[in-house]
């Protein structure tokens, strides 16, 4: 029975790291992209602008459902 609530408890955190991994990954990839386009088109300012646009969109497709009901909620 031990061993059971074992197994699951370190699926249960496996899965916690794989999701904390997977939006940070995300998050940041966004970011990045967002200061880099504006780096290239609009100089600093528009490096900070855009990077604070890819950190709201990161955060919205770090999580799917979330999404899907803004999309939703559109039609």
């Amino acid at each position: 029975m031990a061993e059971a609530e074992e197994r699951r408890t370190i699926g249960r955190r496996l899965i916690s790291l794989v999701k904390i991994v997977w939006t940070f990954s995300i998050v940041m990839t966004a970011t990045a992209l967002g200061a880099h386009y504006g780096w290239e088109s609009h100089g600093i300012a528009g490096a900070l602008a855009l990077g604070f646009v890819g950190l709201v969109a990161g955060g919205f497709l770090s999580s799917p459902s979330i999404l899907l009901e803004v999309l939703v909620g559109l039609t």
